[in-house]
């Protein structure tokens, strides 16, 4: 019997143990995975990262090397600290508290010690690197910016954070990622994929070679280059246009939604927030609250939009039969409701829609505005209505666009009032602003441009996008597919011919450029601001909106400048200037140009601050830049002109 137990003991224990060594050597080994395993030393190798061409074929952003000192902190053998931190040009207690933080970080897994060597230091570190245990030097690619524009339509890359590195399983410590613009946006078509190398080592932690043979071993793959819409060219005028003030230019093009220019200003030089001076760079930019430099206002500005507005209400007007091109309106300097007035400059009247548009006549416009809320039998129908026709436009929504940022803007519906004033207690004159571009109605440059862009097209438009081409790829079909509005084709010839007209004998008569049939609206819209607990009413902002040609139009585009007085005193001049340079790729008119060019806003954007009273007044004489700066800006001019 105990020989029996004995021999059933020893073939259990038997069969236990081929049992364990079939299921190690089957099963166990076809779930190992190196990355886990804390022998064997993981480098990696970083992709290039794809570069970015402007729509013809000009090199935007391409990269350079750059070399990072990485340190495992088990392996830190006893150094000369002192030595080493001279090497690196860094001092002792910024090696204690990196080692630190790299230490409570993981004491076995790689972390960025020292980030964007030159090549200079590089070269003096490498030769010294075998007698720091523990350290060595990884080579990655940083960008460079080749131009030094297009900051806000670029962006740039940076470090990624803790919250990237949780839930990405592809990002490590010290990987970079980006972080704004186009850099942001197409990230994963930009970055590539990692390669990685397997070393093993020995029981006392030395090397001894690649692991398997290198069999685990993967190389990096390049990232994708791509192609945006924008054209270099018009951007880099726009941004010398923009110079000295504050707002926002969106230029697109209306047959395929493809933006051309994206102008945001006060801007920077992209190049800044490259190397080892990003964060103090980014620190600077970040914390001026003043000029708000990483603030697009092209993109995430909302705005009231103004006259351009009215252009829509003439639509909806005709498309709800409410109206007819012409129906006339009487305007004595402004209009009349209860015991208000809406005011309005000096012109012909009666008014029908060519003048009403032409004229930019307010009168005219809420007249219609309040023919359209009394169509049907409630204010909150009507106002659902007029919703709906506005949001067809783009408008009060984010578009759907591949930009990195936005805004929505505000289009209001019955809610908006019933909130306000409670369900059934409000009437079409609260809301009669609206007729104007004033009131809740708020819209960002680029929904402005994008409306242009519609009216243009007689009725549809594109989705705003900045991707032309992917290599080895194609766009999303929604960049391609139109967008319809709710408004009847055969409305929109009245309006095009009116906005034709403001540039013939209308309020941008005087910003005509020869030979290019422009079709443009002015917009002037008040502009408050909270000072000391007080609304207080600051200089206006100057507003327009135009494509061209005529028929068939190859630009649309929205100006909006910041405290810019009146529409065409600002914004006309250089949405006329734009065309021109896009379409001609010359300026004719270089009185406006020079105008723009000579002319500061930044005694405007000082006001609200400086505690100085002060009053509005459109005739203020406008602050002119001091000659050598003038001929500075000409130079640059030039330059882009390639003279």
């Amino acid at each position: 019997m105990r020989k029996l137990l004995l021999l059933s003991l020893v073939i259990i224990v038997g069969i236990a143990f081929i049992s364990r060594l079939y299921y190690l050597q089957v099963y166990e080994s076809k779930t190992y995975n190196p990355l886990e395993d804390t022998a064997i030393r993981k480098e990696f190798t970083y992709p290039k990262r794809g570069y970015v061409y402007d729509r013809n074929g000009e090199l935007l952003v391409a990269n350079q090397p750059s070399y990072d000192v990485m340190v495992i902190p088990r392996e830190v053998e006893p150094l000369d600290t002192l030595e080493f931190c001279s090497l690196l040009k860094i001092t002792k207690q910024d090696f204690i508290k990196t080692y630190n933080k790299a230490k409570n970080y993981s004491p076995r897994l790689p972390y960025v010690f020292l980030s964007n060597l030159s090549k200079d230091d590089y070269a003096v570190l490498q030769e010294k690197m075998r007698k720091y245990d523990g350290f060595y030097i990884q080579k990655r690619s940083i960008r460079t910016y080749r131009k030094t524009i297009g900051a806000n339509v670029l962006g740039d890359i940076g470090e990624v954070n803790q919250t990237i590195i949780n839930n990405d399983a592809y990002y490590g410590k010290g990987d970079l990622i980006g972080k704004q613009g186009v850099e942001k946006t197409y990230e994963k078509t930009l970055r590539g994929i990692k390669g990685i190398k397997f070393i093993q080592k020995d029981r006392f932690n030395r090397e001894i070679g690649p692991f398997e043979g290198g069999a685990n071993d993967t190389i990096a793959q390049p990232g994708k280059d791509i192609t945006i819409t924008i054209d270099s060219k018009l951007q880099e005028y726009g941004e010398l246009l923009m110079t000295n003030k504050r707002g926002g230019i969106i230029a697109i093009e209306p047959s395929s939604g493809e933006i051309l220019a994206m102008v945001s200003g006060p801007t920077y030089n992209p190049n800044l927030l490259v190397g080892r001076d990003r964060s103090k760079n980014f620190s600077k930019l970040y914390n001026d609250s003043l000029s708000q430099p990483l603030f697009d206002r092209g993109l995430q500005a909302m705005y009231p939009p103004g006259s351009p507005f009215k252009t829509i209400n003439a639509l909806i007007g005709l498309q709800e039969g409410v109206v007819d091109t012409n129906d006339t309106f009487r305007c004595s300097m402004g209009f009349n409701y209860g015991n208000r007035k809406m005011g309005c400059h000096a012109h012909r009247s009666p008014a029908n829609m060519n003048l009403g548009i032409y004229e930019s006549c307010n009168a005219y416009f809420a007249n219609v505005y309040l023919k359209i809320m009394n169509k049907y039998d409630s204010s909150a129908k009507s106002m659902d209505v007029w919703s709906n026709h506005v949001r067809s436009f783009g408008l009060g929504n984010y578009l759907g666009n591949d930009l990195s940022v936005g805004q929505p803007g505000k289009i209001p519906t019955s809610n908006t009032y019933n909130r306000a004033h409670g369900q059934g207690k409000w009437y079409p004159t609260f809301t009669i602003s609206n007729a104007i571009g004033q009131g809740e109605v708020l819209a960002t440059p680029i929904q402005l441009a994008n409306m242009a862009a519609t009216i243009g097209n007689r009725g549809y438009y594109y989705t705003p996008h900045i991707i032309k081409e992917i290599e080895n790829d194609t766009i999303p079909s929604k960049y391609t597919t139109p967008n319809y509005t709710t408004i009847d084709k055969q409305h929109f010839e009245p309006v095009v011919q009116g906005m034709f007209d403001v540039y013939n004998k209308g309020t941008a008569k005087y910003v005509k450029v020869p030979g290019i049939e422009i079709c443009g609206k002015t917009g002037t819209a008040e502009n408050f601001a909270i000072i000391d607990s007080v609304k207080t009413q600051l200089t206006d902002h100057s507003i327009f909106v135009a494509f061209a040609p005529k028929d068939n139009p190859k630009i649309a585009i929205a100006v909006f400048i910041e405290n810019g007085y009146f529409g065409s005193r600002f914004a006309g001049k250089m949405a006329s200037l734009m065309i021109e340079k896009y379409l001609k790729n010359e300026i004719s008119r270089t009185d406006l140009e020079n105008f723009v060019l000579k002319h500061s806003l930044e005694h405007e954007y000082q006001k609200p601050y400086s505690g100085a009273p002060f009053k509005i007044n459109r005739e203020t004489t406008l602050e002119i830049i001091p000659e050598e700066e003038f001929e500075a800006l000409k130079y640059l001019k030039a330059k882009i002109d390639g003279k």
